[in-house]
C-alpha cells in the first residue's frame, strides 16, 4: 500500500473539483467528488455511531472524555482515512462495473484505516473504549459500501445506445447455461456498449429448466427453440457451448437456422479454459459449423521435424492450398521458404502476409510457371531445396474440359518438370497435392491428376528422392469452389445455382486439409498415395439451403435455387480410392495409404511422349491418348 500515492491522488481529485468548471467535469470525476464528500461525512458518522453503539444508543450515558477524543482526533482520522481510500482506488473505480474484488478493496481500506486510528489514539494517549474500534470497523464499512453498492445496482445495467437513445436492444436467446453462457450473459448485462438483451436461455439439462441465470429464465431444451423464438420475440441466437460435440452442434444449428434469426457462436474451448470469453469473440455461424463432424486434428508438433531447418519449396504457393501450406510451414522455422507461383497478385499477397507475421523468415518468392522446364531446373540448382510441395495445377473441371491441352501441359508436364528437377538436385522428399477427381475420372482435369500420381510413383523408382501423393476432396472456401460462389449469388439476391439435386461432395476446411498433408508428408517413405478421410459426404443442395438460411433468408422464397444440370466432366459423387488400391492405415486414423498399382513403365513413358506431342500441337483428340494411359478414365461426349 502506497500512502504517498494515495495522498497525491487525493490532491489531484480535490484540485480537479476546485479548478475545473462544472460543465467540463467528466462523469467519473464528478462521481469521485460526490463519493469523496459522502466519505468525509461518513467518517464522522461512523465515529459517532460506533461510540453510541458502545453505550447502547443512550447519548446521556456517553462520557464526555470519549466525545473529546473523537472530536480532537477527527481531523487526523479523516485525512488518514481519505488517503488510504484513495490508495485503494475507491475514487478511481467505475463502481457501475464493480466486481467482488473492488468491494474487497473497501474491506481492506476500512481495516487499515481503523488500525491507523487505533495506533494514533494510543500514541496520543486519547482515552476510548476498546470495543469502539470493532464497532467503528463495522459502521465505516457499511457507510462506505452503501453508496457504491447503490451505484452498482442503479447504474450497472445501463447501456449507451449505439445509434439512438430510443432504439430497442436486440432480443437474444442464449443456448447454453454453462460457464461460457454465464460469462457471455454477464458481459452483455454489464456492458454499456453492447446493444443486446438476453431474454431467455436454452439448455438441454432438465435440472436447469425453470431456474434463472442472472435473472434470465432458463426455459427448456433445444427441441423448443422455435417455440421460444416466437414467444420471446428473439432476433438473434448465440450458441455458447464450446465443448459441444460436432454432431450436437450441427443439430442445434439446424434447428436455429429454421427460425430465420441471426446466429453467432464461440470459436473454441481454450478461451473457456482460460476464462477468456468476450462478446467480441462471437462470430457468425459458418457453413463449416454444419458439417456435423469434429475438425480433423493433425499432431504436427510430433512430426514437423522434417520441415525445421530445411529448405522448403512450394509450387502454386499463392493458391488456396499452397498459401496455407506456406502459413503452416513458416511456423515451424524452415531454413528457407521458396514460393513459386505464376500469378503475381496471389504471390504478392502471401509474401506480404508472411513477412508481417514471420519477419525473421528467409523467404524467396518467384514468379514462374511450372511449365518452364529450364527455369524450374535453374531454381532447383540454385536453391537446392530439401522438401518440395507441389500444389501448382489447373483445377477447374469445366474450364479444363474446354482447354484439355492446357490442362495436360500444366498438370502433367509441369509435374514432370518439378519431379525431374527434384530428383536431379537431390531433393529428399516431394509431395504432390492430388484430388479425389483422379479416381475413375470423368474429366480431363481428374485424368491429368491421375497421370501426375503415376508420374511420381514411377519416378520414385529411379531417383533417391521420396515421391508421394496426397489425395483429398473439396476444401471449403478455396478459390473457385462452391461456397464462395453461393455466397456471391446470395449477396446478389439469387438465384443459387446447383447442378443436380442429388450431387454430393466430400468437404474439409483448408487448414485441416493442409495439416493432414503435412502429417502425411512425415509418414512418407516413397511411392505412396496418401488418402485423407473426408468424413461424411455433403449434399450440395443441402449446402445451398443451409447457406441461404444462415444469411437469414428462406430457400425458395427469398432466394431461388436453380438446377442447371451436370457440367461437362462432372460426376454425381466422387471417390477417394481406386478399387485396385489396397488401403493401409497409418498412425493417424484420418490418413490412409493406397498401395501403388503396377504399370508397364516402358509403355507409360512412350505414351507420355505421345501425350506431350499432342498437347503442344493442340490436338483436340488428346483425350484418346489420355484414355490409353488411364484406362478407367471415362470420356464425356463434347
Amino acid at each position: 500500500m502506497n500512502v504517498v500515492r494515495g495522498i497525491k491522488e487525493l490532491f489531484i481529485i480535490l484540485g480537479d473539483i476546485k479548478n475545473m468548471k462544472i460543465k467540463k467535469i467528466i462523469e467519473r470525476k464528478k462521481m469521485a467528488g460526490v463519493l469523496l464528500v459522502f466519505d468525509l461525512l461518513g467518517i464522522q458518522l461512523a465515529s459517532a455511531m460506533a461510540i453510541l453503539t458502545r453505550f447502547e444508543f443512550l447519548p446521556s450515558t456517553v462520557e464526555s472524555v470519549f466525545v473529546d477524543t473523537i472530536l480532537h482526533y477527527a481531523a487526523i482520522n479523516t485525512f488518514c482515512t481519505i488517503c488510504i481510500f484513495a490508495a485503494y482506488r475507491l475514487y478511481a473505480t467505475l463502481w457501475q462495473f464493480a466486481s467482488v474484488m473492488d468491494f474487497f478493496n473497501i474491506v481492506k481500506a476500512v481495516l487499515l484505516t481503523s488500525v491507523f486510528q487505533l495506533i494514533g489514539m494510543h500514541m496520543l494517549v486519547f482515552p476510548i473504549p476498546r470495543s469502539y474500534f470493532i464497532l467503528y470497523i463495522g459502521w465505516l464499512g457499511l457507510i462506505t459500501a452503501c453508496p457504491r453498492i447503490l451505484i452498482r445496482i442503479l447504474r450497472g445495467g445501463k447501456r449507451i445506445p449505439l445509434q439512438s437513445p430510443n432504439k430497442k436492444p436486440t432480443s437474444v436467446m442464449l443456448v447454453g447455461a454453462g460457464a461460457a453462457g454465464n460469462l457471455i450473459l454477464n458481459e452483455i448485462k454489464d456492458s454499456r456498449f453492447i446493444d443486446k438483451q438476453i431474454v431467455c436461455v436454452v439448455d438441454d439439462d432438465p435440472s436447469k429448466w425453470g431456474t434463472y441465470l442472472h435473472g434470465v429464465p432458463v426455459v427448456g431444451g433445444r427441441q423448443r427453440i422455435k417455440r421460444y423464438v416466437v414467444q420471446f420475440g428473439v432476433e438473434e441466437i448465440i450458441l455458447a457451448i464450446p465443448t459441444l460435440p460436432a454432431r450436437d452442434r450441427k443439430e442445434i444449428l439446424n434447428i436455429c437456422k429454421e427460425t430465420g434469426c441471426m446466429m453467432s457462436t464461440l470459436p473454441g474451448l481454450y478461451q473457456l479454459i482460460n476464462k477468456d470469453i468476450r462478446v467480441s469473440m462471437l462470430r457468425k455461424v459458418e457453413i463449416e459449423d454444419l458439417l456435423g463432424r469434429e475438425p480433423m486434428q493433425a499432431d504436427l508438433k510430433q512430426v514437423m521435424d522434417y520441415v525445421t531447418d530445411r529448405v522448403v519449396l512450394i509450387t502454386g504457393g499463392g493458391g488456396s492450398i499452397g498459401s496455407e501450406l506456406c502459413r503452416q510451414i513458416a511456423g515451424y522455422r524452415p531454413k528457407r521458404l521458396i514460393i513459386i507461383d505464376n500469378y503475381e497478385n496471389n504471390a504478392y499477397s502471401i509474401q506480404m502476409e508472411l513477412k508481417h507475421k514471420y519477419p525473421e523468415l528467409d523467404l524467396k518468392v518467384l514468379i514462374v510457371s511450372v511449365q518452364n522446364e529450364q527455369r524450374i531446373h535453374n531454381i532447383f540448382e540454385k536453391y537446392h531445396p530439401d522438401l518440395v510441395f507441389h500444389a501448382a495445377a489447373h483445377k477447374h473441371v469445366p474450364l479444363m474440359e474446354d482447354s484439355p491441352c492446357d490442362a495436360i501441359k500444366n498438370n502433367v508436364f509441369g509435374t514432370m518438370n518439378v519431379a525431374k528437377a527434384a530428383g536431379n538436385s537431390g531433393v529428399k522428399r516431394m509431395v504432390l497435392i492430388s484430388t479425389d477427381k483422379a479416381v475413375r475420372p470423368t474429366n480431363i482435369m481428374g485424368a491429368s491428376k491421375r497421370i501426375c500420381e503415376m508420374v511420381v510413383q514411377t519416378f520414385n523408382k529411379y531417383y533417391d528422392t521420396e515421391y508421394v501423393a496426397v489425395r483429398f476432396g473439396n476444401v471449403l472456401g478455396s478459390n473457385g469452389s462452391v461456397v464462395p460462389l453461393f455466397r456471391k449469388q446470395i449477396a446478389e439476391g439469387g438465384p443459387v445455382t446447383v447442378t443436380h439435386p442429388d450431387i454430393i461432395r466430400y468437404f474439409m476446411t483448408i487448414p485441416e486439409a493442409v495439416s493432414l498433408v503435412l502429417e502425411a508428408g512425415a509418414y512418407a517413405q516413397g511411392g505412396e498415395i496418401f488418402i485423407l478421410d473426408m468424413g461424411e459426404p455433403v449434399k450440395i443442395l443441402d449446402l445451398a439451403e443451409n447457406m441461404i438460411r444462415l444469411s437469414g433468408l428462406t430457400p425458395g422464397e427469398d432466394i431461388e435455387i436453380k438446377f442447371t444440370g451436370l457440367r461437362p466432366g462432372e460426376k454425381l459423387y466422387e471417390e477417394l480410392l481406386i478399387s485396385e488400391e489396397n488401403k493401409k492405415e497409418t498412425d493417424n486414423d484420418r490418413i490412409f495409404i493406397g498401395q501403388p498399382i503396377p504399370l508397364d513403365e516402358e509403355t507409360f513413358f512412350a505414351l507420355l511422349i505421345e501425350l506431350k506431342k499432342a498437347a503442344y500441337v493442340e490436338d483436340m483428340e488428346i483425350r484418346r491418348i489420355v484414355k490409353k494411359i488411364v484406362p478407367e478414365y471415362t470420356i464425356q461426349e463434347q
